[in-house]
């Protein structure tokens, strides 16, 4: 029998409160009604609502549906989830992994930056809560109640550090969650996402599904941000033989036979030089992997928006 209680924390002040990993699994959270709070949920959840909270510290792991705050105000926040909602807020600064675009409303002040975080079980819940790494829309958000003249939101500064927002739990409990949120760690691939880019010279790299398909594409993250390349966005998708036409255009035949194991992951490279750096990494390091990476850098910002045209009408459906 579930308790409810089990579920929620309300009406809480200047308290450390959380969830260990295995203690949610899956269920629905209610967050509400709390102050000066740090509140940590290490594990997978279906929905989580907080409502009226003020200046709170707040960690959620995989949210397999919706995360939505109401009437919130001046709260720091590392989330992941597959819809991230936000009415009646203020001033709230959120690390975010959404596979959709993220909606705020009659909201101001806003802040995003990328989600990062690592904690062992971390990796496994975003399974469970069927969430790929790869799919993170985190700075494409998409305001329902724009103001002219005003902007609601923006980005956090480019070095903004997590734990200076929610630093690491302080309760006995909850340290013995092993947390690093060293970016290089993180689970979650860190992008640029909507940041200015830093050239025009942007490279398109295509992993087919495969035993090694993730650790493949962290491993090419890896090995191009360590030669000081950015990545700018990653996306796991499915494609079909038309797809593929359309994307790879005259190398389609050779890639159109590997769509039937599973999704592909797509990543984007950004970086004077990027095409000969990735297409040099991918000849040293991943002999006898097939990859699809672009030509050259003239056909480069073309295979770009192919495929994330492409990505993104296959997510809206």
């Amino acid at each position: 029998q579930i308790d409810p209680k089990d579920y929620t924390f309300s009406g809480l002040k200047d308290e450390t409160v959380g969830r260990l990993p295995g203690k949610v699994a899956g269920q629905q959270f209610v967050i509400q009604d709390c102050e000066n709070c740090s509140i940590y949920v290490f594990d997978h959840s279906a929905t989580i609502t907080i409502d009226d909270c003020v200046n709170c510290q707040i960690f959620l792991g995989p949210i397999k549906g919706s995360v939505f705050f109401r009437d919130c105000k001046d709260c720091k926040c590392v989330v992941a989830c597959q819809q991230f909602r936000t009415r009646d807020c203020r001033k709230l600064e959120v690390f975010l992994c959404c596979a959709t675009q993220p909606i705020i409303e009659s909201s101001t002040g806003m802040k995003f930056g990328c989600f990062q975080y690592y904690y062992p079980e971390l990796a496994l819940q975003f399974k469970d809560a069927g969430l790929s790494i790869f799919n993170n829309t985190w700075s494409n958000i998409h305001d329902f109640t724009p103001v002219s003249g005003e902007n609601n939101w923006g980005l956090l500064p480019e070095n903004a550090v997590v734990q200076d927002y929610v630093p690491l739990p302080s309760s006995e409990e909850l340290k013995a969650v092993r947390i690093s949120t060293d970016a290089t760690r993180s689970i979650i691939p860190i992008t640029r996402g909507r940041r200015q880019k830093s050239s025009d010279e942007s490279c398109l790299a295509v992993f087919f599904a495969g035993d090694y398909t993730t650790a493949n594409a962290r491993k090419l993250i890896d090995e191009m941000t360590g030669k000081g390349f950015q990545l700018v966005q990653t996306k796991e998708v499915s494609m079909k033989a038309e797809d593929a036409q359309r994307v790879f255009q005259q190398c389609a035949s050779e890639f159109i036979p590997l769509l039937e194991k599973g999704p592909v992951v797509a990543l984007e490279f950004n970086g004077d030089g990027a095409v000969e750096g990735c297409r040099s990494t991918i000849n040293d390091v991943f002999s006898g992997t097939k990859v699809f990476v672009s030509e050259s850098k003239a056909s480069a910002s073309q295979d770009v928006d192919n495929f994330y045209n492409f990505a993104d009408m296959q997510m809206g459906m």
